[in-house]
């Protein structure tokens, strides 16, 4: 298992310099952020990114994420040229050493949370999602809720909305369809691992279809392409909190078919009603047995890249909620920590 961290370049109050002070690391999960969704990501741009991350004695080998543009999933005219311009981008990310790119298939919008502030009993804050809240919310009066891509004006909005009206799931499916046949030979060819990520949280939210939610889901995901290069970002979070999923069971499953590329280990605290918190990664902080999943993970011989995902903000830190430094860096270790007891005292073959 190759620990990783995101950072979001030279904006992010997390230094690389600090990050490479993380016992265990192994490299960085990043992104070219002043790139329109759509068009093709410069290979000086890449390699500028590399370049910078490599100076810290870190490596550049995942992506997360080159988002896929509304009119893919929406199957518009315009999906082939843009369709076009990902595969460039994948050939450019291959040439740079890129093995795994993480992208998501969410309609609007990546994530939702309705708060990002809750301070827990010890004093630190995290992200929550209350279904009421949501329930609550008139979407048509415009994105206030944390995640939402805030580049959408009203009348924008109302536009997408209005088009998403026609694309139920079974259409949003077809549609990734087309897509993965499209990128998925791409990938081969340049030495590309592509790795969904699930729907967050894994529920249709607003009416709009989600369908990357369970264990069926990834599975049809797969069964698009029997390829490597079609693969998994698998994130105990997302699909933790959704009670229908036994993360340890997926990591069995689909780790032990080779396809998780992409490991996002964080914990979550639930409840019957699906509301959610995400908590320190130790098991007994959440709802998810971590130590579970990591063994899970070992025993099906897992190689890939993991990173500890969100964390809470803890002693005064201030920044990115759920991509502070320090909480993240403690749960890297603990995931670390899990990693080596398990390979010295609890070896077990596959």
């Amino acid at each position: 298992m190759k620990m990783s961290f995101r950072w979001y370049g030279e904006t992010d109050p997390v230094s690389l310099a600090y990050i490479r002070q993380i016992p265990g690391m192994h490299g960085i999960v990043s992104a070219i952020y002043d790139v329109p969704v759509g068009e093709v990501w410069p290979l000086e741009k890449i390699q500028a990114l590399k370049d910078r991350i490599t100076a810290h004695g870190l490596a550049l080998e995942v992506i997360e994420s080159v988002p896929v543009h509304e009119d893919i999933k929406l199957g518009k005219p315009s999906r082939d040229a843009l369709i076009a311009n990902y595969q460039q981008t994948i050939r450019n990310l291959g040439q740079c050493g890129v093995k795994v790119i993480c992208y998501n298939f969410m309609p609007v919008l990546d994530w939702v949370r309705t708060n990002l502030t809750k301070t827990l009993p010890d004093g630190s804050t995290t992200l929550v999602f209350d279904v009421e809240d949501v329930a609550d919310f008139d979407i048509s009066q415009g994105l206030n809720l944390p995640g939402w891509d805030t580049s959408y004006t009203a009348e924008s909005l109302k536009a997408v909305l209005d088009d998403y009206a026609q694309v139920d799931a079974e259409k949003l499916w077809d549609n990734l369809g087309y897509f993965l046949k499209a990128i998925v030979p791409v990938a081969e060819e340049s030495g590309v691992a592509m790795a969904i990520h699930p729907d967050d949280p894994p529920r249709p939210i607003f009416g709009l279809p989600r369908i990357v939610k369970d264990r069926d889901d990834l599975a049809r995901i797969l069964a698009i392409i029997d390829s490597p290069a079609n693969g998994l970002t698998l994130c105990s979070g997302s699909l933790g909190a959704g009670p229908q999923n036994n993360v340890e069971a997926l990591v069995r499953e689909f780790g032990g078919r080779g396809r998780i590329h992409f490991a996002h280990l964080r914990n979550v605290k639930l409840d019957a009603d699906g509301n959610f918190e995400e908590t320190a990664h130790k098991s007994d902080c959440g709802s998810l047995d971590m130590a579970a999943i990591v063994k899970a993970y070992h025993d099906v011989g897992f190689e890939g890249y993991a990173r500890p995902d969100h964390g809470r903000m803890i002693w005064g830190e201030t920044g990115k909620p759920g991509y502070g430094l320090y909480d993240r860096a403690l749960g890297a270790v603990y995931l670390n920590g899990l990693w080596e007891a398990i390979g010295k005292f609890a070896p077990q073959a596959r």
